[in-house]
């Protein structure tokens, strides 16, 4: 929901400012680029920009991104925020995030909470087969079912309260283990 509801105010348009808590990463990178693409990747957000580089937030528990127009007040106090990027008509302000990193682009195959993600439960064209091998890998085994869900690496894209309500839908013991489900069920 928060790439979804960013990308119509960001993607296509040159950042005319930005700013970043300190120590933070180096925003200022970003000034005169584009925004090409606002994508969710399991739970982290990217922010990616025509001069290669890309802007990774992960939200965590607390974190939220918000957008306003210029000159309107923020419904946070500017203290919290982690990030900020103005586009012509825009603002998007980061508040709250515990992981928040600039980097560039070609190296997402090699970075370590990129490249280890399962398939994103969320994302069109999700792949069932590769999710259900991953949770079959025999160190995940012994997990709970709930265990399971939440590990990334495995399952991208699904955190605590889908866990929760899915296991509860589905009449699936949270506390079950891995090894004792179905594949239909898993």
């Amino acid at each position: 929901r928060t790439a979804a509801g960013l990308r119509p105010h960001l993607v296509g348009r040159v950042v005319t400012a930005a700013r970043a808590r300190v120590p933070g990463p180096q925003i200022g990178r970003v000034v005169g680029a584009t925004v090409t693409a606002v994508d969710a990747a399991g739970k982290n957000l990217l922010v990616r920009f025509d001069n290669g580089l890309e802007l990774r937030t992960h939200l965590r528990m607390h974190g939220s991104w918000h957008r306003y127009r210029p000159g309107e007040a923020w419904r946070r106090p500017a203290g919290r925020a982690v990030v900020i990027l103005e586009v012509p008509g825009a603002v998007a302000v980061c508040f709250d995030a515990p992981v928040v990193e600039l980097r560039e682009m070609r190296a997402d195959g090699v970075h370590p909470p990129l490249a280890g993600l399962g398939p994103d439960a969320t994302a069109d064209g999700f792949d069932r087969e590769e999710a259900l091998r991953r949770l079959r890998d025999p160190w995940r085994a012994g997990l709970t079912a709930a265990e399971a869900l939440l590990d990334q690496r495995a399952l991208a894209g699904v955190g605590n309260v889908y866990k929760s309500e899915v296991l509860f839908i589905e009449h699936v013991d949270p506390f079950a283990r891995v090894a004792d489900l179905d594949d239909a069920t898993l």
